[in-house]
């Protein structure tokens, strides 16, 4: 990734050419915690085409009214989709049937006055890439009739399997291209930097192009894959590249959250964002798609072999690759976790002459951690450790967020959780507004009233607490003898010698 040719080097500099960086108060806004959304290709709503105008004959007379005057079509059309049921998700839409859909479209129009000559409809702001999300069915038409429907789903997710590999790949490359590369040519970052924010992105795409070759070489004539199992027990195991690139993730999100204060680099990556290549996805987005990508093999799996005939000779190989990918999924996960947990650890600042707390240094997952308010209306950065929950306020020391403690943690221990109803706290410091989706956490003389975001917020945070409380260790017996006393040896019941 050190090397660069000439042709970026010249796109680089039209992009950022004539570009004058804005100069000002570097601003910094708490970090919030990102939900993990499911993630399917939805299809295209129908969007309102219009029509060139016609040159009419003139007519004496006002023209007759149309239907189509009176009464505006306001329907929306609903275009097919197929749904692939993952177990332990709620079912997405995902890769829909846009043939009927788009067939439909093209015969929707609306009538418009005649445009006067030389008319130039003005151009589109910025339009950005869409990928095609053709179904198996709809690449190869010649599909035997022989085939069972259980079969032509198979091949069907067989051949998504396929079109995420070919994104993935096209994503990796462009990446590489369109930031890495002019970043480094231009000397927008250092190349110390670069190589801390993209981490070892360059090592996956040859993994998923090796993916796709297979996947391409195993495919028929006719376009179906007989049997996948074989293939991906040899090629799941290179899977462990993942790791590393995992578990530096919370670093470079937090070198590239920094970075992107500076000028230079804010401005460069809105440029990038503003073009077509970007899909209006910013850098993150696609340092992330990996790891995304990764949690979905579990998934795409575990269906191939739910529409695998069980006398299928591809059985077998692909519950053994379920479980291989299950394994290694949950393998980097817990990895993953271990490494953001050591990287919040490590933020903490204690007040000063305050010892580290043990709980905390001991704990190797972070639960959860995100935004809450307490009682006064401040936000607070709270974090829920395995043995401490730490109430935090951050704040920006040099080019770092730090996270300040707010008080002594609350051991998990001693730790109780209430849910409030709405309306059952009061908020707001002099206003004493009710609040509405607050829960209070207590533990030895300290007790707060905290605020989440929305009800769906709220949920979260006590359904994760509620787990830290029910895996905390039973409370040790006291092996004093005290209770021993108060036992009397004549404590059998009378006996009845009637």
């Amino acid at each position: 990734m050190t090397q660069t040719d000439r042709s970026h080097f010249g796109w680089a500099n039209r992009a950022m050419g004539g570009v004058a960086f804005l100069k000002g108060d570097i601003t910094w806004s708490p970090v919030h915690r990102e939900r993990s959304q499911t993630s399917g290709s939805l299809s295209e709503g129908s969007g309102k085409r219009k029509q060139q105008g016609v040159p009419r004959m003139k007519q004496q007379g006002p023209e007759p009214q149309t239907s189509d005057d009176k009464e505006p079509c306001t329907k929306r059309v609903k275009p097919v989709a197929k749904t692939l049921s993952a177990s332990g998700l709620s079912s997405a839409k995902v890769t829909p049937l846009k043939r009927l859909s788009q067939s439909i479209q093209r015969s929707i129009s609306f009538k418009t006055e005649p445009r006067p000559p030389g008319y130039v409809p003005p151009p589109r702001a910025g339009g950005c890439r869409r990928r095609s999300s053709k179904l198996w069915s709809e690449t190869f038409d010649r599909v035997s009739e022989e085939l069972s429907a259980r079969e032509v789903k198979r091949q069907e997710v067989i051949f998504e399997l396929m079109q995420g590999e070919q994104q993935l790949v096209a994503d990796l490359n462009l990446v590489k291209k369109n930031y890495y590369e002019p970043m480094l040519t231009l000397a927008i970052l250092p190349e110390a930097e670069l190589r801390e924010i993209f981490g070892t992105l360059d090592s996956l795409a040859p993994l998923h192009e090796d993916l796709l070759g297979r996947l391409l070489g195993l495919r028929q004539e006719d376009g179906t894959v007989p049997e996948l199992g074989p293939t991906l027990l040899d090629w799941l195991p290179g899977l462990r590249a993942y790791e590393s690139y995992c578990c530096h993730q919370v670093w470079a999100k937090a070198r590239l959250d920094s970075r992107k204060r500076e000028p230079a680099v804010g401005e460069f990556l809105r440029l990038c964002q503003e073009s077509a290549f970007s899909r209006k996805l910013e850098l993150w987005s696609f340092l992330d798609l990996p790891r995304s990508r990764l949690v979905k093999y579990p998934l795409l799996l575990r269906e191939v072999l739910r529409q695998t005939p069980p006398d299928h000779p591809d059985q077998a190989p692909l519950q053994r690759a379920v479980a291989l990918a299950q394994d290694l999924v949950g393998l980097i996960n817990r990895k993953t976790g271990e490494a953001e947990c050591r990287y919040y650890q490590q933020r903490l600042s204690y007040p000063d002459g305050a010892p580290r707390h043990p709980g905390i240094d001991r704990s190797s997952l972070l639960l959860c951690h995100g935004d809450l308010r307490n009682s006064k209306g401040q936000r607070l950065h709270v974090f829920l450790f395995q043995e401490a929950l730490a109430l935090t306020r951050p704040v920006l020391q040099g080019e770092q967020v730090v996270f300040q403690l707010q008080g002594p943690p609350l051991p998990i221990g001693q730790l109780e959780v209430q849910d409030l109803p709405d309306g059952g706290a009061r908020l707001g410091g002099a206003l004493r507004e009710r609040g509405r989706s607050c829960l209070r956490v207590s533990g030895g003389a300290q007790a707060h009233t905290l605020q989440a975001v929305d009800a769906f917020d709220k949920q979260q945070w006590l359904s994760c607490l509620r787990q830290a409380l029910a895996a905390r260790p039973p409370p040790e017996l006291d092996g004093s003898l005290g209770p021993l006393a108060a036992l009397r040896l004549d404590c059998d019941p009378p006996m009845d010698h009637t």
